[in-house]
């Protein structure tokens, strides 16, 4: 090859080269995120249509609930509930087990503690879970919908001992109380965008959401 044919490759700009750089830096992250991030808020994006991240200060309120409702050595099932389920790891403590149940495969990132979950098939879950094995299970149930949250209940009916810690939508309080026996917090969660429907926290236990601090 002469060095007329070099001059004709094209080459790109350091400017244009960095950014490509990084654009493959993050979508690297996306994929393989390191230890240390990725249990991190917002590392898997929201699907605008159907998800919605809770914020930082109320994924801390909820997982601290969770550990202090399970016990110690307890056992936390995070139903629809991803952005609990990271918090509660992004404590790094050793003193609880927790599963996620979701829908969404991006979460397998998790390995072992990922359990793949269609509220369709409520009950269609591995042999590894059984009946009542969970401390408390926090269910988020991702349609604000009467068969939704019926169907949900099924697998909270079938994951908990006991305690249910139930995120969803005020409009759903007496439907909640009917399926779960549980009622309504004084916390109110907050989640990292605007909903349009007020959002409210439900349980069946004495429980610190519902008191103020």
């Amino acid at each position: 090859m002469s060095d007329s044919d070099d001059d004709d490759i094209p080459r790109l700009s350091s400017h244009t080269l960095a950014a490509l750089q990084e654009f493959y830096a993050e979508q690297k992250q996306q994929s393989d995120p390191g230890r240390d991030d990725k249990y991190n808020i917002g590392i898997i994006e929201e699907n605008w249509l159907s998800q919605f991240w809770y914020s930082q200060e109320t994924a801390l309120r909820l997982a601290k609930e969770a550990i202090a409702a399970a016990g110690e050595g307890g056992r936390i099932a995070c139903v629809s509930a991803p952005s609990v389920y990271q918090k509660l790891r992004a404590l790094h403590r050793e003193d609880f087990s927790v599963y996620i149940f979701e829908y969404d495969k991006r979460f397998a990132i998790y390995g072992e503690e990922f359990i793949f979950y269609d509220y369709n098939n409520p009950l269609d879950l591995p042999e590894k879970i059984a009946a009542h094995s969970f401390d408390i299970v926090i269910a988020d149930p991702p349609y604000l919908s009467k068969e939704c949250l019926r169907k949900t209940s099924e697998t909270i009916k079938y994951l908990t001992q006991g305690k249910i810690l139930l995120c969803t939508g005020a409009v759903m309080e007496e439907e909640a109380a009917k399926l779960l026996g549980v009622k309504m917090c004084k916390f109110i969660p907050k989640h990292t965008r605007t909903l349009g429907n007020e959002f409210r926290c439900y349980v069946n236990y004495d429980s610190g959401l519902d008191h103020e601090i």
